[in-house]
This record gives structure tokens, sequence and C-alpha cells, in this order.
């Protein structure tokens, strides 16, 4: 008998109850790994701004839908057989993975030898020349297929370097199979050290199994960092805590492109993961970050949504603080969170924003949970 995986429907205040997914596992390729397998010991990068190409040491969406009907695709040793989808409220985590694996993938030319991959997941900027492809970011693991046909359709040249901007499953989904493709991973050392682990995300209802082997970061540093390549600076800079503890940006000096991580989400509401170290607080800091870093000429690539300029950051920042202070000011009043939601204190901007992986309901909870 085909074993199934059920996935429960649960109430939300903000939202209708979702669907009940059941899904036979034989519809899936799950490829199993032995967790105990030895880890890549990390090279720890000094603050020296000249450190050119890192070389690895070994030692050991549409949108709405990712918050549509529940369903269950794990494709992969990420999630395998310690994949936790049966918990109370883990919906949104699985569906991603489903809605990933057949959502378009838009490549757009940015400048000089950078473009950007537009998916389901966390955007992909991608840098080429005679070093090889340096990616920023590897999507959600399930969308492989349709990533790696658009990272070759860019030109011939071979992968060789990825940057996490941080630790999520939509950003580092494809660190596995991108390792395998010939990319040493550079991340920020927060990252590396929640992907070691069993890491549960609160908000996501969901408990994220340590990352196979291949998929951790050989390298890492702690606050800044500078690589080059392909004639190219890029200058990586840790944020204090925001999204999460371990954010970075990227920024490709002389194209003067700036990629956020989520950091930044245009015209979406951004999911705030308080289980490792995000807030709201942190996220308006870092949106005032990115705005004075921002110079006329940045094209800024953010985590989610389309590409964008300062006109963007400034209006992300100013919502943030909007609602921010909106949500307080109830909270303060002895509003209960489902007074607040019903309130609708976002309601200039949820048509709009929306429509994105966060619901406005949702949004308003990480916001009141952080005030």
């Amino acid at each position: 008998m085909t074993p199934f995986f059920l996935l429960r429907r649960v109430p939300h205040p903000s939202h209708s109850l979702r669907r009940v997914g059941i899904f036979p596992i034989s519809n899936f390729n799950f490829q199993f790994q032995n967790r105990r397998l030895a880890v890549a010991t990390p090279e720890i990068i000094s603050h020296n701004p000249g450190l050119m190409m890192i070389t690895e040491s070994r030692g050991r969406i549409s949108r709405r839908g990712f918050l549509a009907a529940a369903g269950v695709t794990a494709a992969t040793a990420w999630l395998g057989p310690r994949a936790l989808v049966d918990e109370s409220g883990d919906v949104l985590v699985p569906n991603a993975f489903r809605e990933a694996a057949t959502a378009k993938i838009t490549v757009q030319t940015l400048r000089r030898n950078i473009s950007v991959l537009l998916g389901a997941g966390g955007n992909i900027a991608v840098l080429t020349g005679p070093d090889g492809k340096v990616l920023v970011d590897a999507e959600i693991v399930t969308a492989r297929p349709n990533v790696s046909k658009a990272i070759a359709g860019i030109n011939a040249d071979p992968i060789k370097q990825l940057i996490n901007t941080h630790w999520h499953f939509d950003h580092t989904g494809g660190n596995g199979w991108l390792h395998e493709a010939g990319a040493s991973i550079l991340s920020q050392e927060n990252t590396r050290e929640h992907l070691l682990v069993n890491t549960r995300v609160e908000g996501w209802k969901h408990t994220f199994p340590a990352a196979p082997p291949g998929a951790i970061p050989s390298t890492v540093f702690a606050e800044d960092h500078t690589l080059h390549a392909n004639n190219t600076t890029l200058a990586l800079k840790h944020y204090l805590p925001a999204h999460t503890d371990s954010d970075i940006s990227v920024h490709f000096v002389e194209a003067d492109v700036f990629h956020t991580g989520d950091t930044f989400w245009n015209r979406n509401y951004p999911f705030i993961d308080y289980s490792t170290g995000g807030s709201i607080d942190g996220t308006i800091r870092a949106a005032e970050a990115n705005i004075a870093k921002f110079t006329d000429s940045m094209i800024v690539i953010p985590g989610h949504g389309a590409v964008g300029g300062k006109a963007d950051l400034v209006l992300f920042r100013d919502v943030m603080v909007d609602l921010r202070e909106k949500v307080a000011a109830l909270k303060k009043q002895g509003r209960s969170l489902a007074e607040v939601i019903a309130s609708r204190p976002s309601a200039r901007t949820d048509q709009e924003w929306g429509n994105g992986f966060m619901t406005p309901g949702l949004f308003l909870e990480w916001v009141y949970q952080g005030v």
C-alpha cells in the first residue's frame, strides 16, 4: 500500500480554513541521505577587504498560490524523511515546494554582465564572466529544473560561486545541487549555523531538518567581506538582526547593482522570522540602511518582487513604519491580535501588497508580536 502524507486544515485569524491536502508519497522523488556524514569545515574569513575569489576548503510564484490550498511536495533530500509536514498549521512551506516546482522563471538583464532570475522563491542574481558564474541565492529546491534551465540559458559559463543572503529555504534550497554543479558556497556565519541543525520557524509552523553536507556553506564571514570575480567587486555586508539574524546585502560595485536579500520586499508584505532573530524594528532599521546606501544610478534587487529603485525602498520603509505605529497603538489600547486584524490598519496597501508571500493578516501578526 502506498503511504500518504496528510496535511491538516487549520484555522487562522486572518483567513478561512485551508483545504486538506492528501498526496501519495509515490508522487514525490525523495532522496535519502545519511545525516551523519561529515560536513564541510568552513574557511573563516578575516575582515581583510582584499581577499580574492574564494577557494573551498574541505575537512569533513503566482505568489497568491504560495498561500493557497495545502499540498505537499518535498522532493529532495533536504526535507526527505525528516520533513515534519503534518504539524498543526504547517501549510505554507509544503505548499511552497509544490508551487515552485512549476513556477515560471523570468530572466531579466540588468547592467554589464549581471542578470536576475525572478520566480516563486527568492530572487537570484547572476554575474557571468571568465571566472565562471557567481550566483546570489538559490531559490526553492523544487524549482531546480526551471532555475537550471534559466541559468544555462544566460550563457555557457560554468557555475563557480554561490552566495546566500540568509538561511531561509527559499534562498538556500538550491545549495546542494548548485554545489554539485561546481559552486563553492559563501554566507554569513549565522546562515551556516542555522543550516547545520534542525531549525524551527514558529511563524511557518515548520521545523527544517539540518541541510545535507553539500548544501552547507564552506566559507563564512562575520560582518563584511569583499569578493572579486569577473572584473567585478562584490561588497558583502551583514545587517544587524532584521528579517533574520543572518541577512546580508551584496553590492556589485562597478555596475551599482544592489541585492538586498529579504531586507526589502518590493510591494509585498514581508515575513519576519522572530525564531531566528528577526523583528519589525530590525526590518525597519535595515530598510533605513538600504535607503542610506542608495545612489542615483543604483538598481535594487529585492528578496521578493520586481527590481526597483529608491522610491521603492522608501515606500517599503514608510509602510513598515506606518503599520508598526498603528499596530503598537492598538495593542497599547488592549486590542487583541484578532481585533487588530479586524480593524484593517493596513487597508491602504492590502490590495497590492497582500497578494504575495504574506497575507495582510499574517503580516499584522508579525508586527503585533514585535511591538
